[in-house]
């Protein structure tokens, strides 16, 4: 699954006040009624059946809605893009940047999480990497990443694994110099991103690094979109999680030069604190 940057503009943007203060509001926690609290209330019932079938229901639907969203968008860069196809160069030049400056030691492989139709694989990693792996949960879109990341010369790089899968339910069997999550995190209820993190942490290789790339709210509130079944978290929130999962941030910077009223984008660039 993916979240772009840019469905923010039509849907989410024109509803983030009101949205802010319902999915924020003090009572709303203490009910712990939010898509990514079940892992409190399992502890609260461990012994009951029927309190772990009410706490994972809220999960699943989160999960369902949001296949269901992208299973209805085109496959293609504007589709990914949500309409704003253009901003495209102007995102990887950013992400391009970023890599040169935290100097990904190796180039063998590489990984890209929430992959679509390879939109980021194609033109920020196949031409740094010898081998790209891919995760990207809707079929359509995993059909078309391999013939958008192989119709063109791929002498600098190729196409690996592409697993039809959800974050939530991925794990790698291989170790990747670098790992690259773009505009997807926001589909992972907060549990399921802190486990996330940990087996990402396990799939890297010695000195790789992982790498997101996300919307953040303006705010100290998490934002939440029931159009894409989606969540926006506040920056220090990725910051914490990365820190509870065992990694170490390493270098943190803000995406320039996108359309102003979005969200702020940030690229974070991490390595775990130690290889268990």
């Amino acid at each position: 699954m993916r979240t772009t940057l840019e469905e923010q503009l039509s849907d989410k943007l024109q509803m983030m006040d009101d949205t802010t203060d319902k999915v924020q509001g003090s009572s709303e926690q203490k009910e712990d009624s939010s898509i990514a609290a079940s892992s409190d209330a399992t502890t609260a019932s461990p012994s009951s059946n029927d309190s772990a079938t009410k706490v994972a229901a809220p999960e699943i639907e989160f999960y369902n809605k949001a296949q269901k969203y992208w299973s209805e968008v085109p496959a293609t860069v504007n589709g990914m893009l949500g309409g704003l196809g253009y901003i495209s160069a102007i995102d990887i030049q950013g992400s391009n940047t970023f890599l040169r400056e935290i100097r990904v030691p190796g180039n063998r492989l590489a990984l890209d999480c929430g992959a679509g139709i390879g939109r980021v694989t194609r033109n920020l990693l196949i031409p740094r990497f010898s081998c790209v792996d891919l995760v990207e949960q809707d079929p359509a879109f995993a059909d078309k990443a391999r013939e958008y990341c192989t119709s063109e010369d791929g002498s600098r790089g190729k196409v690996g694994q592409v697993y039809n899968v959800g974050l939530q339910k991925f794990t790698p069997t291989q170790q990747y110099d670098l790992v690259w999550s773009q505009w997807v995190l926001g589909h992972l209820t907060d549990r399921d991103l802190v486990s996330f993190f940990r087996r990402i942490k396990q799939g890297l290789a010695p000195g790789g690094f992982f790498c997101l790339k996300e919307n953040v709210s303006s705010s100290k509130k998490t934002v939440e979109d029931k159009n894409d079944s989606s969540v926006t978290r506040p920056l220090d929130s990725y910051e914490h999680f990365l820190k509870e999962a065992g990694f170490r941030i390493v270098r943190k910077v803000k995406q320039q030069n996108f359309p102003k009223g979005l969200f702020p984008v940030y690229m974070i660039a991490c390595k775990p604190v130690s290889k268990e």
